[in-house]
C-alpha cells in the first residue's frame, strides 16, 4: 500500500479562478413573502381583504347636555308651555306724551291750486340753454384737425410708395480723402496666446534684501547641540500660580 497507491493526476495547486466554496453568502437570510395577512404579502398572489376591530372610542369629557343643576320652570311640559293665563302686579306705567297731530283745521284745501284741480297746459317762453353754465364749454369747429391725405401715414387710404432725397454721403465717393485711412503701423500685433494654447509664462523677481533692522536675533553660537533635554518630571502637591495672591488672616499677625 504505502506511495505506490495511484491517486490520479490532480496535485494541490492554486485555482485559476474564483470558486463559491471560497467565499461566505449571508446563508439562508432571504425569505419569501408570506401568502397570509394583509401587511408584506406576496404580491404575485391574490391578496383577500382584511378587516380589523377598532378599539373603542374614548368618552367625551364636557357633556354637552345640562346638568342636575338645571332648573325647568313649573310652567313648561312637554308639548310647550302652559297655555293658563298668568297675571303679574307691576306698577302704574306713567303717561306718554300726547300726539301732536294736526286738526281738520289745519289744512287748506284751496290752495293746492293745479296739483289738485285740472287745468288747461300753460307755456312759457324763456331761453333754451336755461340751466346751462353761462361759459360755453363745447369746443368749435377749429378745434378738431381733418387728417392729411398726403403721404404715407393717411388713416383709411391706399398711399402710393413715397420717395424722399437724400444728401450724398462723403463715405466711398470720389472726393473722401483717403489720406486719412489708418496704415499698416495703425494696427498692433495680436497676442498667439488668444486664439492659440498658451505657454506658461515665467516671471523673475529682484533679490530680497536682507533685514535692516536692531532686534537681537540669536546667532548659531547661541545654541548648544551637547544639551539634551531633561526628561518630563513628576512632582507631589499642588501648583499654585506665581501671581495668586496668599491668603493672610487674622491670626498671622
Amino acid at each position: 500500500m504505502g506511495s505506490d497507491v495511484w491517486v490520479g493526476p490532480w496535485r494541490p495547486h492554486r485555482p485559476r479562478g474564483p470558486i463559491a466554496a471560497l467565499y461566505r453568502g449571508p446563508g439562508p437570510k432571504y425569505k419569501l413573502p408570506p401568502n397570509t395577512g394583509y401587511i408584506l404579502h406576496d404580491p404575485s398572489r391574490p391578496r383577500a381583504p382584511a378587516f380589523s376591530f377598532g378599539a373603542r372610542l374614548p368618552t367625551q369629557q364636557t357633556s354637552c347636555g345640562p346638568g342636575p343643576g338645571h332648573l325647568v320652570p313649573a310652567s313648561m311640559t312637554v308639548r310647550g308651555r302652559d297655555g293658563t293665563p298668568a297675571y303679574s302686579i307691576y306698577g302704574r306705567p306713567r303717561h306718554a306724551a300726547p300726539f301732536l297731530t294736526p286738526g281738520p283745521g289745519r289744512y287748506f284745501p284751496e290752495r293746492a291750486g293745479n296739483a289738485t284741480y285740472p287745468s288747461a297746459p300753460r307755456h312759457t317762453i324763456a331761453p333754451r340753454n336755461w340751466g346751462i353754465h353761462a361759459v360755453q364749454q363745447t369746443p368749435g369747429p377749429g378745434t378738431y384737425t381733418v387728417p392729411s391725405l398726403l403721404g404715407p401715414r393717411v388713416i383709411g387710404k391706399v398711399s402710393a410708395p413715397t420717395y424722399s432725397i437724400h444728401g450724398r454721403s462723403a463715405v466711398g465717393s470720389f472726393f473722401e480723402d483717403l489720406s486719412k485711412t489708418p496704415g499698416p503701423c495703425a494696427y498692433h500685433v495680436v497676442n498667439p496666446g488668444i486664439y492659440k494654447s498658451r505657454a506658461p509664462q515665467f516671471t523673475m523677481l529682484a533679490r530680497t534684501s536682507l533685514p535692516r533692522d536692531d532686534t537681537l536675533n540669536p546667532g548659531p553660537a547661541a545654541y548648544n547641540v551637547d544639551q539634551h533635554r531633561k526628561p518630563r518630571g513628576w512632582s507631589f502637591g499642588i501648583r499654585h500660580s506665581d501671581y495668586l495672591a496668599p491668603f493672610v488672616t487674622d491670626m498671622d499677625n
